[in-house]
């Protein structure tokens, strides 16, 4: 009888997992306030945030070389001059001590630059690449974040599953000690329950580990202390695709990936980059307007006051500089395929990963509900198989193995689960823009 007692809390210690899983806490950092703090603290975004506020400024670098450069200089001197002259083979000395004085505004206004005018197109261009390449890393940390936070949420998981296990494995070996001592057991029991209570040990300290490790990895990208986290709620159920083809997702890809936008911004800057290169060959045409005024300027204009206004054209005309002009043109090009390149590459590797997590998608439903019943079917054959020992029918061995079938079918789920929400928020990020919206509806799912 004392036995049959055993077995019982066995039982409901093995089933304790699903509760210890399933709890929530109304202190937990929700995902919409791990979204909303990885936004804000993330050292990768923020990085990437200042480089789009760099890349901003490029417009308008670009354009100042199009506009007139206004440019001013004084200078004032003290003199001290000694001066000989010959005059009918008579020498007169005279000494000066004067203050010379020039001041000198000018004007310079670009005709026809075409370095200039390149610059600027590229300057329009790199400041719409950094606005994509933000979008897209936008989109990138928060699937980070949802996957940091799954990770973290299976790891503790796995914690709640090995401690399980191990108060399993003791409690199976106290039963195991009074059913020896009884005259019902067998020291083969008590050794074969030892030994994987050992092992469960080890586990939960492996698991233990891990948890903190990955907890760890999610506090770098929220930037604090992770706190209680939200379980998935026990009602989940995997919601339907839309759009549901592979095709429409792929189309959807191509046309919205901000990855993709910057990584043509890229192609057309090197292309630009050849048209600049290629202006060094050609003249370049600015007005300049001066105004200058000075006094006693040099020996020649001694007690002269002059004022001088200017304006007129200034052409410079590159000859040869050497072949510099047609290697840094060669350059340019050999930079322009291999961005095709890097593009092309981009694009693939998009696509893969679209395809990756659609599949996940689309098999999730069956997947899940097939772990789901497998659950069920664990924790019947659980049942069945201490009503088996009662009648000397299995030994403690079959019980071992159907509560680590129990385990696995548990951690399986969870993990089904948690891949399914990352894959949705993934395929959404590849296919469009993902705002608090999307976070906000896959929240839905944690409790």
């Amino acid at each position: 009888m004392r036995a049959l007692t055993h077995l019982r809390r066995l039982r409901a210690g093995a089933l304790a997992v699903a509760a210890a899983l399933a709890a929530g806490n109304a202190a937990a950092i929700t995902l919409e306030q791990a979204y909303d703090a990885a936004l804000k603290n993330d050292p990768a975004y923020r990085a990437r945030f200042y480089a789009n506020e760099s890349a901003r400024e490029n417009v308008v670098l670009g354009r100042s070389g199009l506009l007139p450069s206004v440019s001013a200089s004084y200078s004032a001197s003290r003199n001290l001059l000694d001066q000989e002259t010959t005059v009918r083979n008579q020498t007169q000395q005279q000494d000066l001590r004067y203050i010379s004085r020039s001041s000198v505004v000018q004007l310079r206004q670009p005709l026809f630059n075409m370095d200039a005018v390149q610059r600027y197109r590229q300057g329009k261009v790199q400041t719409a690449q950094g606005a994509a390449q933000l979008e897209a890393d936008t989109n990138e940390v928060a699937v980070r974040m949802l996957s940091a936070y799954a990770d973290a949420l299976f790891a503790e998981d796995q914690v709640a599953l090995a401690r399980v296990q191990r108060d399993v494995y003791r409690e199976q070996q106290m039963v195991n000690e009074r059913l020896f001592k009884g005259g019902e057991g067998t020291r083969t029991d008590s050794l074969e329950t030892a030994a994987r209570l050992a092992l469960s040990e080890a586990q939960l300290l492996e698991a233990q580990d891990n948890a903190q490790a990955l907890r760890t990895v999610l506090e770098g990208i929220i930037g604090g202390d992770a706190g209680t986290l939200d379980q998935l709620s026990a009602n989940f159920r995997v919601g339907s695709l839309t759009p549901g083809s592979f095709d429409e997702w792929r189309a959807l890809a191509l046309k919205n990936n901000r990855e993709l936008a910057a990584a043509r911004l890229a192609v057309e800057n090197t292309r630009l980059e050849i048209g600049r290169n290629k202006a060094g060959h050609l003249p370049r045409v600015d007005l300049i307007a001066s105004y200058s005024k000075g006094d006693n300027e040099t020996i020649n204009t001694y007690g002269q006051d002059n004022t001088n206004r200017s304006i007129g054209v200034q052409v410079n005309i590159p000859i040869y500089s050497g072949g510099a002009v047609s290697a840094q043109t060669r350059q340019a090009a050999a930079a322009y395929a291999r961005a095709q390149s890097e593009l092309d590459a981009t694009s693939d590797r998009l696509m893969v990963d679209l395809r990756r997590a659609f599949n996940t998608v689309q098999s999730s439903a069956s997947k899940v509900d097939a772990l789901v019943a497998a659950v069920d079917s664990a924790k019947l054959l659980m049942t069945a198989t201490e009503q088996s020992i009662k009648g000397g029918v299995r030994i403690n061995l079959d019980l071992l193995n159907a509560q680590q079938q129990l385990f696995v079918s548990q951690r399986d789920l969870a993990q089904a689960r948690y891949a399914y929400l990352v894959s949705v928020l993934r395929m959404r990020a590849i296919a469009e823009t993902v705002d608090h919206d999307d976070i906000r509806e896959l929240a839905a799912y944690f409790k």
